[in-house]
């Protein structure tokens, strides 16, 4: 008779994560935040996106392309799903997906082919949880918080967590600066 498996047992690596909390009071320190953001980013990485609507994704998304340096203005893909954004020097291609309309996880977007876009591109997957992280154990999970209702604030309370040995060494905090 074989002994229980235990979930996290002493010989069994615990994820390894990563993790800094922000606040930004507008749009414009949004899209910075994404500059700032594209400059830890590399060929490979998946970023997911969360938060309410009108948190703050795209506007953060339309910073990491500019920081990027990718061609075409970053506009929110809901209705086509994904746009690839090429790069326009050196750098990677960003794929920006919004998987708002889609229910289900990673086979109802296999057609997107993001297993095959993400060894060369940094892929920003919106409303991306419990849909793509199958794609890889290395990712960026930022979730955007803002007051709901009918408010004209402008804060975001924003957590980043990378998560797997991708996002070990990196040091988010400098995303505060």
């Amino acid at each position: 008779m074989e002994a229980p498996a235990t979930p996290h047992g002493p010989a069994e690596p615990q994820p390894s994560t990563n993790a800094v909390e922000l606040t930004v009071t507008s749009p414009d320190q949004m899209r910075e935040l994404g500059r700032r953001l594209a400059k830890l980013l590399r060929a490979g990485d998946l970023v997911m996106l969360s938060g309410e609507l009108g948190a703050g994704k795209t506007t953060l998304t339309r910073g990491l392309g500019e920081g990027l340096g990718v061609r075409g203005a970053v506009t929110s893909p809901t209705f086509v799903i994904a746009r690839v954004h090429p790069s326009l020097g050196e750098g990677p291609p960003l794929v920006h997906v919004d998987a708002y309309r889609l229910s289900g996880g990673l086979d109802e977007m296999e057609d997107l082919d993001l297993d095959v876009s993400l060894p060369e591109s940094v892929i920003v997957v919106e409303w991306g949880e419990g849909k793509v992280e199958e794609l890889t154990e290395d990712r960026l999970l930022l979730v955007i918080h803002r007051a709901v209702g009918d408010t004209t604030d402008e804060v975001r309370h924003v957590t980043l967590t990378g998560l797997g040995e991708r996002w070990r060494g990196t040091d988010l905090s400098v995303l505060s600066a």
